[in-house]
Formats: C-alpha cells, structure tokens, sequence
C-alpha cells in the first residue's frame, strides 16, 4: 500500500496542472490495484473536498459522489472505510442544506469513539451536521 497525499488526487481529479495530472493520472490508472492500493487518509480525504468546494466550487452532491467514487475503486483504499461511507450518505440525503463533508465526518467519528455530543462555536456545523452550541 502507498499513502497518497492531497495534491496527487487533486490533479487527477481536476486536471489541471497537464505536467503533474499526467504523472498522477498515469501513477493511479498505472501503478495502484487492489493488491497495491493507494491509501486515502481521512486528513488527505478532507483536504481533497475543501480544495474541491473552495477552489473548484464543487457541489456537496459532486463531494459525496467523488468520495463515494474512491470508496468503490479497487486502486484505493480509504481510512475508515464503514464511517466515510455513512458520511457520504448523510451527504447525499441532505441535499441543499450546505451540510460541510469536514463536519459530518467530525460528527461521525467522534460518535463512532463513543462521544455523546460535539461541541463547537460554529453556529452552522451546530445547524447542519449536528453539533451542539458551546456557549
């Protein structure tokens, strides 16, 4: 198994740099299978969709299909794999409502490691992932 970084995905994914998308297209298509996949971190996995919302304007339903995208290939190997997935369902059935990929997966880990509640002061990830209002 090889660790893959942000940037690697982020030019796959978008193309946009023609030197390094080769490189990174050919790497993934090329040199990553299922007996030697390419690690997702759930740090590289947030990345990927901030740059992707941020920088690409991606849509929260473009977000869940491109993670549910690296959860079905064989070439990859996602951390958590069972949590992200749940993720991405709370994603996809909360169409429209600005649900932050980073603050459902905070959510669900927290309660996978049997937290009762996550606090924060972001009034919108109290709103939308759950969370509740430190104050």
């Amino acid at each position: 198994m090889v660790g893959l970084d942000t940037n690697v995905l982020v030019r796959y994914l978008t193309q946009d740099d023609v030197k390094q998308a080769a490189i990174a297209t050919r790497y993934i298509e090329q040199d990553l299978s299922a007996t030697q996949p390419g690690f997702i971190s759930l740090v590289v996995l947030v990345e990927v969709c901030w740059v992707l919302k941020r920088l690409y304007a991606a849509t929260d339903d473009e977000l869940a299909s491109t993670v549910e995208d690296f959860l079905n290939a064989e070439q990859f190997q996602v951390e958590r794999h069972e949590l992200v997935k749940a993720v991405t369902q709370v994603l996809q059935s909360r169409k429209g409502s600005k649900s932050g990929f980073a603050d459902l997966l905070i959510v669900e880990i927290a309660r996978a490691q049997g937290c009762t509640q996550t606090v924060s002061f972001d009034k919108g990830a109290v709103r939308l992932a759950g969370m509740t209002l430190l104050a």
